[in-house]
This record gives C-alpha cells, structure tokens and sequence, in this order.
C-alpha cells in the first residue's frame, strides 16, 4: 500500500528544526577538527625553555599552550597518559629549569568532555529519530484505513441545542406533528404503558429553505436530547460496503446516547428508489440503503432511536423507506402564507432596532412566496441598507429596497437609456398599471418604475388584498390582459412594438396554453388534459413531454391558444383607448421622477396629480441628452443580445405558475 506523508505546518517545523540543529553540528565538527593550526615541535619548546625564552605554560588535555617572552605564542601536541612534566624531564630540562617555568593546568568544561562522544552519537541519533517518525506516519496511515467506515454525523450535546419552537414560525401543523416526537422522548413510559408505539422515522417534505434543519434541531432542543446529523451523500464512497458500515456505526453511536434524535438532511442521495441506477444490486448506494432499511425496521426495535429525514423529492425515495414501521409520518414543511410569513418576520426583527413608519403586515404581503431563509435574507439586507445610509433605525423604505432587492435583483444605475427609450418603457409600464387598475379581478396596483433592475428594466408590481391559491378563469384572463397591455400602449403611442414585449409574449403564451392544456379552462375542447410529462427516476427532473392527442387536437389546441391571447388584447386595448389621457399622466410623471407608488397613483387617476405639481423631477442622464430618431417600418431599432434578455414585467407574482 503506498503511503503518504501529509506535510502540516507542525511537521515543517520540526523537519526544518531537525535540518538546522544537524548543519549546526556539521558546521562546529568542521570548525572544531578542520580548522588546527600549525603546532610546534617538542624540540623547538625545549630550547626556548633552556633560553628563558618562555613566559608561561598551559597545560590542556591534548594540547600545551606556550606563551614566549617576545609576545608570540605556540602549541604543541601533548602526549597522551603522560604529565607534560615528565616529558620535558625526559626530553632534558633540568629540575632547576622545570621549577622557574610558570604552568598552569587547565581543567577541561564539561562540553570538552561531552563533544566527542556527541559528535559521534548525535548523528545516529538523528538517523534513528528519522525512520521512528516515519514508521509512526506508516502506522497512523494504516490505523486511518480501518477507521475509514466510521460515521460522519456530528454530535450536538443537549446543552448546545438551543433551538426550540419559538425559533420556528410559519408551520404550525408541523409543530403539531412532531410534538408528539417530543413527547415521547421526554416521558416514553406514558406512551409503552398503553401500548403505543412511537413513529421510528419523521420525513420532512418541503422546498428549500422552508425550515426542515431548523424544525429538526428545534425538536431535539425541546426534547432536550443529543442529536446527531449528518448528510446523505457524507454516507456513499466510491467503495463498496463504507456507506452501510457507517450506517451501522452511526447507529451503534445513537443507541449509546439514547434516547436520541438522529437528523438525515437530504436523504434523496442514498434514499433513492432501488433498481433504478447502473450498478443493480452491487451499487454502493443500495448497499447504503439496505442498511438503513435494517437499522430503522430490523430485528432490534427496542432503541429509542428517532430517526428524522428532510428532502424536497419524496417522489423518488424508494417505497421502502415510506412504509410503516420506517418513515411513518410525512410532515410537508409548506410554504407559509401570510400569516406565517408575519409570523415569521417576528421572529427574525427580534432584537433590531426598527423605526415606527415599518408596517410588518404590508412587508408580508409583499413577499408572496417566500421561504423562511428568503425572509431572514430579507431582513438581513434591509438592515444592510439602514447602515450603508447611516441610519440608527430600519425603515420601511429599507424594507421596500430589500424586497425588490431579493425579488428582482439590485439597481442597475449604471444603464442609461436614451431619452425615446424611457418614454416607450413609461408608456409601457404605464399600460400595464391602467389594465391592472380597471379590471376588478386583477390586483391593485402597488408600485411602478422605469428604473432598471436585475435583467428588467422597470416593472408595474401589484400587491393582492387578500393572498389565495386558487385562480378562478377570470383571474387568469384579467393576468393576460394586464400582461399585453404594455405592448397595446407602445403600439398605440408609438405606431409599433419593441423588443421590451419580448418577456410578456412568452408568460402570456406559456400561461394560456396551461389554461388549455391542464386546467381545463376551454370550452372547445372541455375538460381533458393534454399532455403528459415524463420524469427519470434516476435522474430526478423532467426530461421529455410527449402527446397523448393526435394533430387535429393539436392544431385546435393552437386556435384556442391563439384564440385567447387575442381576446385578452383587445380587452387591454379597449381600456388603454378608453383612458388614453391618464395614460398620458402617468407616462409623464414616470419620465419626471422614474417611480409612482400606490398613492401617487391613485392620486393621478382622481386628477390631484400630476407632473407638473410635484417639484424636483429626476434629470435626464447627460448621456443620453440627444434623442436618437425613432426606428422605421424599414429600419427596425437595433438591440443587442443582452438587452432582449433584460427586457421584461414584473407582474408581483401574479402570473400562476403550473400547478
């Protein structure tokens, strides 16, 4: 087995330690033993000696040290075992001679005695230390090989889990649903004692970001028991039989802090429906599964395990895991509607300043749609813009820049029109706003603007009364009326269409063929629907749509289509010749101040209102102070790629999306 050293900044350190002590330990031996200098011979001292030529002598381990009257000095090699005395006796100075010399005898340090043995051992040493400390990376290698099937899931001790129920707004059925969880949890004996059995597993169902992690944790901090969690694809490798072993292992940890919670975020990455893969059988996948299967509904049902699962494709999980004994309650985290939504804004102001013009109700009217994440981001940005204008309080109208923020992207200041384009898009969004006002099925008119945002480059957002999820036939066609009034203003102001319709043609399109086709909502051709989408289970998205209906049924599809679509121009037509001069009214007040909300706009239309009558209007961009010449019939005005992208109407989320 190849092994690998990983290098952290620990090992450097002491790697680049190791190196320096050892070129330390070179460098002295070299300067120790390469650097001797030149030593005298015996002879040589023996007749300075007879001279009186020497002023001293030191006597060292292996070396004399002779210090001549004149100021020089020379060394002489020492004779090992034999006093230094004795050899200049033997070499013949006199005893008369020995007694006038001046020696002295040094005593060796400790580091003179130790070097040489250190020099010579040091090196083996550091050879040893060495190959220890790569056998000790082989075996802490191989100990990571067997602990390889371990489980991922992370521990979160009762008394870290601070989230309760309080901290979750906006779904109060799912509440409902798993207080029973906690119940059990808290007082299993009231439920054995009867002969209950508890749910082994809670599925929660619901789209991203509506709160499943967060209803999850909230359960085990009411229940006040660890939880654990983990992520389904923490469970697959590219090895066969590691997901099942950690299974089995995540368990085996469970059943020691039970009771317990164990929480599977997005169990569709091992849940999925058996069979349906490439690997039949053998697939890492199903092994996975097959475990899971055992460990929620085997023989050991006697842990007080609860297993709580959170996905937002229950259709692709496999039928085992939805039966009873395993995942036996389905909680659908839903999207909250406008109570919950005000419920849950309550939840994430609390503790921030805010200013006393916020009216929370209209906020949560506004954000039709919406998930819990989406409303906490949204009162995050809000807070962002009180800080970046340097307020000490967050405003409505930080609240109102928030929300278009989210909902259709930051301003584009940096995009300038010419002044023939803001009057077509004035008259365009002024179109729309007048049919969205006089027809009574429509929603009332909340805010219009020319100015660009996001890849729109303005929009007329109507704000409902009172929120439904039900669109009755006239609904829908008052929808498409108020959608192609843009384009019956431009043709009626101008003689002609832009590319700035390029965005309604297609909602209106897809909208009525869905009327047609799986609402039901033709006459013609009655109450059958057309058309069947086919999903991959593998795959888990639509991939084709084939017809159940032969070309005769298709073209008469196409007429009631086409059939549509034009009944709704003529009715936005007839109300746009009908109001044409407040049409007028309101196309000039949006080229003088680019924005009219609810109030300016019912204002106008009673006639108290106008251009002329408010003061300090928006300045044309010095950019575009030359009018370019309007296109003709023979020479269409020129757009480029991305501005036919960025054309388009906000309708506030009035066009339903296919059921």
């Amino acid at each position: 087995m190849k092994t690998t050293i990983t290098l952290t900044p620990r090992r450097l350190a002491m790697a680049a330690g190791i190196l320096i002590l050892l070129g330390a330990l070179i460098y002295g031996g070299i300067r120790q033993f390469g650097n001797r200098p030149d030593y005298a011979s015996l002879d040589a001292v023996v007749e300075a000696i007879q001279a009186d030529a020497v002023q001293s002598i030191l006597v060292r381990d292996d070396r004399v040290l002779v210090s001549l009257r004149d100021g020089s000095r020379e060394e002489v090699l020492k004779e090992t075992d034999v006093s230094f005395l004795e050899t200049l006796q033997r070499l013949g100075v006199s005893e008369a001679q020995r007694s006038a010399l001046d020696i002295r005898v040094a005593n060796p340090s400790a580091w003179q005695r130790v070097s040489p043995l250190l020099f010579t051992l040091l090196p083996l040493l550091l050879i040893g230390f060495f190959f220890f400390f790569i056998l000790r990376q082989a075996q802490s290698m191989g100990s990571q090989t067997f602990s390889f099937g371990r489980s991922r899931a992370r521990l979160s001790e009762e008394a870290t889990t601070e989230v309760t129920f309080d901290d979750v707004a906006g779904n109060d059925e799912a509440k409902l649903e798993l207080e029973e969880v906690v119940e059990f949890l808290k007082e299993p004996e009231r439920f054995v004692a009867l002969g209950a059995r508890i749910p082994k597993g809670v599925l929660l169902i619901g789209q991203p970001g509506t709160g499943k992690t967060l209803m999850a944790k909230a359960v085990a901090g009411e229940a006040g028991v660890p939880f654990f969690t983990i992520s389904g694809s923490e469970f697959v490798e590219m090895f066969v039989g590691v997901g099942a072993r950690r299974v089995r292992d995540l368990f085996a940890q469970a059943a020691k802090q039970a009771p317990c919670i164990v929480f599977v975020d997005e169990i569709d990455a091992v849940g999925r429906r058996r069979g349906a893969g490439m690997g039949g059988s053998h697939d890492e996948r199903e092994q996975t599964l097959n475990q899971i299967l055992v460990e929620m509904d085997g023989f050991d049902t006697g842990t007080e395990i609860i297993v709580v699962a959170a996905t937002n494709r229950p259709d692709i999980l496999d039928p085992a895991l939805m039966r009873p004994g395993r995942f036996d309650r389905q909680v659908t985290m839903d999207l909250p509607d406008m109570k919950g939504r005000r419920a849950i804004l309550d939840v994430h102001v609390k503790g921030k300043p805010l200013d006393a013009d916020i009216d929370l109700d209209v906020v949560a009217k506004e954000t039709a749609g919406f998930v819990g994440a989406d409303i906490e981001n949204l009162v995050n940005e809000a807070a962002i813009f009180a800080a970046r204008n340097n307020r000490s309080r967050i405003a409505m109208a930080d609240m109102e820049e928030s929300i278009e923020r989210v909902q259709v992207g930051p301003e584009r200041k940096s995009r300038l029109f010419t002044p023939r384009e803001r009057e077509i898009l004035a008259y365009h969004h002024g179109g729309h706003a007048l049919v969205m006002h006089y027809l009574p099925e429509h929603d009332p008119v909340h805010k219009i603007t020319i100015i660009p945002r996001g890849l729109q480059s303005g929009g007329s957002r109507s704000l409902p009364e009172t929120e439904t999820r039900l669109m009755s036939n006239d609904k829908i066609r008052a929808v498409l009326a108020a959608t192609l009034a843009g384009r019956i203003a431009e043709t009626l102001k101008f003689g002609e269409v832009t590319t700035e319709s390029t965005d309604d043609l297609d909602r209106v399109t897809k909208l009525a063929r869905t009327m047609i086709t799986q609402w039901g909502m033709s006459a013609a051709l009655g109450p059958i629907q057309y058309g069947h989408r086919e999903e991959m289970v593998f795959l888990g998205s639509e991939i084709t749509e084939y017809r159940n209906y032969g070309e005769k049924t298709a073209a008469s599809i196409d007429a009631e289509v086409q059939t549509l679509v034009e009944g709704a121009e003529d009715q936005a037509r007839a109300i746009l010749e009908a109001h044409a001069d407040e049409l007028e009214t309101v196309a000039a007040y949006l080229l003088a101040y680019e924005t009219i909300e609810a109030e300016e706009f019912a204002a106008i239309l009673r006639g108290e209102l106008t251009a002329e009558t408010k003061r300090d209007p928006v300045a044309v961009p010095p950019s575009a102070a030359e009018e370019e010449p309007p296109p003709t019939a023979h020479e269409p005005q020129a757009a480029d790629e991305g501005e036919v992208r960025d054309k388009g109407v906000d309708l506030g989320g009035t066009v339903p999306a296919p059921i």
